[in-house]
């Protein structure tokens, strides 16, 4: 009798745990998604990574350093060390200069563009459209400023340029509050 109701609890139990690993399951890493949160989202592969969520699967099976993202620049690699409680390290100028923090678009010259389609192949956000042997053209919403498409890219000089966007009220973004709970206490 001992053995059967000892069997019954066992497969209770089984059943239960197997419905609750089912039901409760978690999609993804969340130490992947927190860090893929403080990338830029540029997509720009300066990292060496096809993009941003390639890096922070690299960054969080210790794959990658924290400093090879210059969009993010140093505030983002501080972000990043701190999230994953490591010591914040020098950008790594292999990886590209870090960003001054304006935000850039690149502009195509309609007279110079001679509709080559290297720029839209290598645009990590479809922000250039444009057909062969036809002008291009940047699509300025969805451009992330990564740089991608400029020379030795482009074979015609100042084709493509860069352009800082200026701060109207659709560009302007509030800076992200740094909130502690020891400052809520007081």
């Amino acid at each position: 009798m001992a053995i059967i109701a000892l069997t019954m609890l066992a497969l209770i139990f089984g059943v239960l745990l197997g419905y609750t690993a089912i039901r409760f399951r978690v999609e993804g890493d969340p130490i992947v998604d927190s860090i893929d949160a403080i990338l830029p989202q540029t997509q720009c592969g300066q990292c060496g990574y096809p993009g941003c969520k390639p890096y922070a699967e690299a960054i969080a099976s210790d794959q990658a350093e924290i400093n090879q993202c210059p969009p993010g620049g140093e505030t983002g690699m501080k972000a990043l060390a701190e999230l994953l409680g490591r010591e914040p390290i020098p950008l790594n100028p292999e990886n590209g200069a870090a960003d001054d923090g304006l935000p850039m678009v690149a502009i195509i010259n309609d007279a110079t563009c001679i509709g080559c389609t290297k720029c839209v192949q290598v645009c990590p956000v479809d922000a250039i459209v444009g057909a062969a042997k036809q002008v291009h053209s940047v699509l300025d919403v969805y451009c992330t400023g990564c740089e991608l498409c400029l020379p030795p890219l482009c074979p015609v000089e100042n084709c493509i340029v860069m352009i800082s966007v200026e701060k109207t009220l659709k560009t302007w973004k509030w800076s992200n509050p740094q909130f502690h709970l020891e400052d809520s206490a007081t």
